[in-house]
Formats: structure tokens, C-alpha cells, sequence
């Protein structure tokens, strides 16, 4: 019988058993890996502050290029430079700018010193507008009041900023000493000076106002926690106030009639400016005609450079320009939303998704006007219209968004670790104190201090 090399026996009919192999781990899919990223990249400190940051800035910097290019043929027809309103809206953005500034750069007690001050001006302001001599009317709506020359300055757009700043402050003292589970207490003084500042509009006709001053009510009420019933009975004495409004008014009937419009019409039912717009937006195309190549702007269409700048949008940029815009709002209030829910301050909170429902609320009535959808409110589209006014309050109320997004959770943290410390030279010089090289940040410092604390005592 043969044998082995080892000397044992051969084993007849051995099988040779295969182990069950392990089983593959699943494919990721790709989907939800850069579903995972932007997570993460949502989830990290300064996230927020950068959208906030650069999204207005975008928003600001096309919306000046839009108003240069859909204000021309306005000015040319009233006799002015070609960029006569370019530069009234260049110079209210300059301004615009430093109240960002300011306002990202203020401690939270100064913001909330402001309110009081900001609501008594306001108030004085609009109720100027009514004096006779001083007030302006235009385009049937005395809200302006004259500074000199051709600057106007209407005083219900600083009204908003007044309401959120000093609402935020109210409901945030009264969460402090617990008295918002009172009905009373939700609702006085909040509810009645609202309604003054809203009589005080409503003097002068301007109704797209007063319905963002009206979102901002409700917004605050909606974060302070107002109950359903509480919260249901203010929406219909508003709705009640609103309708009576509109059914004694021959101008706001006929813009509710103009509601998905497809003709001009005669007389009292036209729906020029309104249909026009659709106009411009349906010759747009995808990419749109070109970079001031729009033809509603040569007078077809009625304020091209203010509430219907988004339609001269589409039909020089295109589908891929308004959604571009679209989706730098709906960015920028997402990471309004965002501050105002991961903070601990009630103010803050508050502040927050005031100027979110504010600058939401107005981009929605504003585009949904010139898409037909809505009636139109007169409201330009915020930091992208033409109107110094308006671009004021607004950047100011981003600085806000800005600074609060500064005070998250980590975020000080982290902007501390990217700005550059005192007496560093730049370029091979090093540091004067330290002797570092240029550019060698706190941050790998630390990493390399750990990574030499981790090796062993003979280690070179």
C-alpha cells in the first residue's frame, strides 16, 4: 500500500470542505454618498454664515447688474444718463454695505438696544409722510418723503426692520419672565402696534407692505408658540381687514382679476404689465436672449427695473438664470431657518426668523406676481430690485442673519482658528515672536505639538 511522504496513509475519498465565502459588503450608492457629504458639509459650524454671506452677495451683485441692464431704456425716456439708476443703486449698496458691516459686527445687546430707537423713528417717519407738502405720491401711493434732488426715502420699508428688531426684543423678555402662556401677554403690545404701523401704511395706499408686515406678525407669533385657536383668530381679523380692503378698492379688485391673465385687455381690466411679463419670460427660453438683449424693457413692459425685474431676468438669462436666483433665496432662507433653530437666545431666535419670514415672504409675493400666480403687490424683490430704500433695511437685516450665524455653536471657534494672529510677517520671515514659518496656522501647530507629544523619547 503506498504511502505518504510523511509516512501516514492516504485518507480514500477525502473531500475537501470550502468555507462559506464572506459575504461582499453592499455597493454604496452614489446617491446617498453625496447625500452624506452634503450633510456634513451642512452640519459643519460656519456653514450657515457663508451661505448667509455669500448668498446676499451674490444676490446683491446680479441684482446690480439687472437693474443696469433693464434700467437704460427707463432713464433714456425720462431724459437721464443710461446709468442714472445703476448709479443710485450702486451707491445705496455701497451704503448697504457698511450697515452689513456694522450690523454682522454688533453685540446682540446693541441690536437689541436699537429696537426701541429704530421704532420710534420709523413711526415718526411714516406718520411725516402724511403732512401735506412733505409726503410724495407715486404711482398713486403716498409713502415717499423728498431728501433733495432725486433721492426719495420711504419710510414703511424701515418699518419692517422696526418690527422684527423690537418684536424679538418684547416676546424674548416676556419668554424670560414666563408670561407667553397669557393670551394677553402674546398678543399686547405686539398685536396693536403692529396694527398702528399697518394704519400708518395704509394711509398711503401701500397694501404690498402692509402684507409683509403682516407675514412678520405671524412669524413672530409662530416661534413665540401662540396657540392654534389664538393664532387662527388674529389670521381672520387680519384676512376680514384685508378683504374689505380689497372689495372697497376698484385698483386692488382689478389686480385680482389679472390672476393668470393671457391678454392684455382694455380699459379697466387691462393686465398689460402683467401679461407682459409672462411675455418676457416665455421668449427667454432656457438661457435666456442674451445679456441686455431684452425687448419688453423698451417700454411694453411697466417697471422693469423694480417689482418686475425677475421677468426681465428670465428673458435675458433664462430658465438657468431665474432658478440661479431662486436658488439663492431658497438657500438663504434655509440658513435663516437654521440660525434661528440651533440657537439658545430667545432673541436671537426670534430676530432670526423674523427677517426670514420677511425676506421669504416678499421674494414669494414678488416672483409670484410676475409668474401670474399671485396679485401684484407693488413689493420689489429683495437686494436684486432697483430701490435704496428697500436694499437698506435689507442688508442691514442680513448683518443681523450674519452676526447671529457668527454665534453658533462652534462657529466662534472656528473663525478664531482661521484669522491670522498679530505680528506675523508675511512671506519667509516667520513669526516675530514665535519664529514660525509664514502661513503655519494655530490649528497644525496644535496638530504638530500632539504628534510629537505621541512619539517615543529616543525618536529623532
Amino acid at each position: 500500500m503506498p504511502s505518504s511522504r510523511t509516512g501516514r496513509a492516504p485518507v480514500q475519498g477525502a473531500v475537501r470542505v470550502r468555507r462559506p465565502a464572506a459575504p461582499r459588503p453592499p455597493r454604496d450608492n452614489p446617491v446617498r454618498r453625496f447625500r452624506r457629504r452634503v450633510e456634513r458639509a451642512w452640519d459643519r459650524p460656519l456653514t450657515a454664515y457663508y451661505v448667509i454671506l455669500g448668498g446676499s452677495l451674490l444676490i446683491t451683485v446680479l441684482g446690480l447688474v439687472m437693474v443696469y441692464s433693464a434700467s437704460q431704456i427707463t432713464a433714456l425716456q425720462l431724459s437721464k444718463p443710461g446709468t442714472f439708476f445703476f448709479r443710485k443703486q450702486l451707491l445705496a449698496a455701497t451704503i448697504g454695505g457698511v450697515l452689513l458691516f456694522s450690523a454682522s459686527r454688533m453685540p446682540v445687546k446693541l441690536h437689541r438696544a436699537l429696537a426701541y430707537p429704530i421704532l420710534a423713528g420709523s413711526v415718526f417717519l411714516m406718520a411725516l409722510v402724511q403732512v401735506p407738502g412733505i409726503g410724495l405720491s407715486i404711482n398713486g401711493n403716498q409713502n415717499w418723503i423728498s431728501l433733495g434732488g432725486s433721492f426719495q426715502i420711504q419710510p414703511s420699508e424701515f418699518g419692517k426692520l422696526a418690527l422684527v428688531l423690537w418684536g424679538a426684543d418684547l416676546i424674548a423678555r416676556k419668554e424670560d419672565k414666563r408670561l407667553l402662556t397669557q393670551w394677553k401677554h402674546m398678543l399686547v403690545p405686539l398685536v396693536p402696534v403692529t396694527f398702528m404701523l399697518l394704519g400708518l401704511i395704509m394711509l398711503g395706499g401701500d397694501m404690498g407692505t402692509a402684507i409683509i408686515l403682516t407675514a412678520i406678525l405671524f412669524g413672530l407669533l409662530w416661534l413665540a408658540g401662540a396657540p392654534t385657536r389664538l393664532f387662527v383668530g388674529v389670521l381672520s381679523v387680519a384676512a376680514f381687514i384685508g378683504l374689505v380692503l380689497i372689495k372697497t378698492s376698484p385698483n386692488r379688485m382689478a389686480r385680482f382679476q389679472c390672476i393668470g391673465a393671457t391678454e392684455p385687455g382694455t380699459g379697466a381690466t387691462s393686465c398689460w404689465q402683467a401679461v407682459h411679463g409672462i411675455y418676457a419670460l416665455a421668449s427667454g427660453g432656457l438661457f435666456g436672449s442674451g445679456l441686455g438683449a431684452s425687448v419688453e424693457k423698451w417700454g411694453q413692459l411697466p417697471e422693469a427695473h423694480t417689482d418686475f425685474i425677475f421677468a426681465v431676468t428670465g428673458e435675458e438669462l433664462g430658465l438657468a438664470g431665474t432658478l440661479s436666483v431662486l436658488a439663492l433665496f431658497a438657500a438663504l432662507g434655509y440658513a435663516g431657518i437654521r440660525v434661528a433653530g440651533r440657537t439658545e437666545d430667545p432673541f436671537v431666535r426670534y430676530a432670526a426668523g423674523g427677517v426670514t419670514t420677511w425676506i421669504t415672504a416678499q421674494a414669494v409675493i414678488n416672483i409670484g406676481a410676475v409668474l401670474g400666480l399671485l396679485p401684484i403687490a407693488g413689493v420689489p424683490l429683495p437686494l436684486f430690485s432697483y430701490g435704496g430704500s428697500a436694499l437698506l433695511p435689507t442688508m442691514f437685516a442680513i448683518g443681523l442673519l450674519i452676526a447671529f450665524a457668527r454665534d453658533e455653536p462652534g462657529a466662534r471657534a472656528a473663525l478664531s482658528l482661521r484669522q491670522p494672529r498679530f505680528g506675523r510677517k508675511r512671506g519667509t520671515g516667520g513669526s516675530v515672536r514665535s519664529g514660525r514659518p509664514a502661513g503655519t496656522s494655530r490649528r497644525w501647530n496644535t496638530m504638530r505639538r500632539r504628534a510629537s507629544a505621541a512619539r517615543s523619547s529616543g525618536e529623532r
